[in-house]
């Protein structure tokens, strides 16, 4: 299975869009948090980051989501360093989570459950 990292300045925020995806992904999807900086406060981490990802990796690859600047950066230094498939998707945080989410659960492969989440951009809240 397809793992999901949730990367955010905020340890709640990432946790909180964790939560959700995971309930989208009726309890079978694997999403990690990675919130924060080591110490807790706001920020980024890349060693918290590092290990979101070998928690959510379940051997399929992992599908990386992150809120804005540090985390976008953070990530695309982990993926550079990164053995095996890791991405990052270019979507909103908590839909793309989601989106991906439930792909995962359904056994899709990482193009698709990374389509899943950018394709999350899409969808409009008004009309």
């Amino acid at each position: 299975m397809v793992g999901i990292v949730i990367i955010a300045h905020s340890r709640t925020l990432a946790e909180g869009a964790a939560e959700v995806a995971r309930a989208m992904g009726i309890g079978k999807a694997v999403v990690e948090p990675a919130g924060g900086d080591v110490d807790g406060g706001l920020g980024t981490s890349i060693d918290l980051v590092e290990r979101a990802v070998a928690a959510a990796d379940q051997g399929d690859g992992v599908v990386l989501l992150a809120d804005l600047g540090s985390s976008v950066l953070t990530a695309k230094t982990l993926i550079e360093d990164a053995d095996g498939d890791v991405l990052l998707a270019d979507a909103p945080l908590v839909e793309g989570a989601v989106a991906a989410a439930s792909m995962a659960a359904a056994g899709a492969d990482l193009p698709t459950v990374l389509a899943a989440a950018e394709s999350a951009r899409d969808h409009r809240k008004t009309g």
